[in-house]
Parts: C-alpha cells; structure tokens; sequence
C-alpha cells in the first residue's frame, strides 16, 4: 500500500420530487437500449462493477463472496438497469429501495470505452425515472417520497454535472484523507491514469 494519501470529497444529492428529474436527450439512432437485469447475476453485476469501475477505484466489493453478490442482488427493491450500445453492455444503475420511501442510486456509471457518447445522461435518466416509480414493481413497498445518491472527486470528471442537470440537489459534503490505491483495471494498462 502506497504511503501517499488522497483527499476525496464526497456530495449526497438528492431529488424529492418526480418533478425534479430533468432528462437527458436520449442518444441519436437506434443502438442505445436499457434493460433491467430481473434475474440476479452474480456474475454479471461483478462484471458491471469491475468493469465501469475499473480506472475510478472502485474497491469496496472486488472482495466480496459469491454469496454477498447474491444477497445483496436478490433484496426486495434492489434492481439493476443495463444500457446496452447495439447489445454491448455499455452501463449500469444498480438502484436500493430502503424502508422509508427513499432510493438510492447505489453505482452508476460507463464502461471506459462507452464514455462522451452521450449515454451516461440517458442512463442516469431512464433508472432515476424507474426509482420514482419502483413501488409499482414491489407490491407493499412504500412509494418512492426520496431518490439520492453520492459521487466523490475520484469519479468520472463528468459525473457531478451530469447529476445536477438531471436535477439532483446537494445536502451533504464530506472531505477526507484516504489511500492513494493504484486503480484496479480490468487488466494492466487497459486505461492509464490521466
């Protein structure tokens, strides 16, 4: 483990609203299409966490049990929305329905290679609008009143700005020192640190 920290700023923001979600523009053409992941996937939602997480050092569940991807995929309320670019997984949103009628975006993000194509705005759209309404696929659910997130200064650079123009809040900001880890990457040298 390298001695060097790094500071890392985290925002929470939040919509409490239907009526806050500002859509993006979906992409031109036809090659763009999301899908939710109904059967749960261990498999598949390591792959989508390593793979869009892989040069932004997403670290938290690369050690995680086959058993802990279950459980936490197979929750009530836990969904996962895929962006597909003409059957390529491009993305994904994994979104959390928690007790008290909120939402939370838990990962959001593109595959390195499918950045700057305008789809990350589409996605963030698409899953935010299925939050609001997730109560309607989980009979006894408390309706959506809250739909928030986080993001933090290793994320994508356009990650914070593509949150406020689909209309996301800040109500917390955080600073503090963490480790300065090496990315993870899908394999060496794949996406070197800008």
């Amino acid at each position: 483990m390298s001695s060097n920290t790094l500071t890392v700023t985290t925002w929470s923001l939040e919509q409490t609203a239907p009526s806050d979600l500002r859509p993006a523009t979906p992409p031109e053409g036809d090659g763009v299409r999301i899908a939710r992941a109904e059967i749960p996937s261990p498999e598949f939602s390591r792959f989508l966490y390593a793979s869009v997480g892989s040069d932004i050092r997403w670290l938290d569940r690369l050690g995680w049990t086959y058993a802990q991807w279950q459980e936490q995929l197979s929750r009530p309320g836990a969904e996962t929305w895929v962006a597909y670019d003409k059957g390529t997984p491009a993305g994904y949103v994994e979104l959390d329905a928690q007790d008290d009628g909120a939402v939370e975006v838990v990962y959001f993000g593109l595959i390195p290679a499918f950045r700057g194509r305008r789809i990350g705005g589409h996605l963030l759209s698409y899953a935010v609008a299925r939050a609001w309404d997730l109560a309607e696929r989980w009979p006894g659910r408390t309706p959506t009143k809250r739909v928030w997130l986080h993001t933090c200064s290793k994320d994508g650079e356009h990650a914070m700005a593509n949150y406020e123009r689909r209309g996301f809040k800040v109500f917390h900001t955080s600073t503090e020192e963490e480790p300065d880890l090496p990315t993870a990457g899908p394999w060496p040298g794949a996406f070197p640190a800008a």
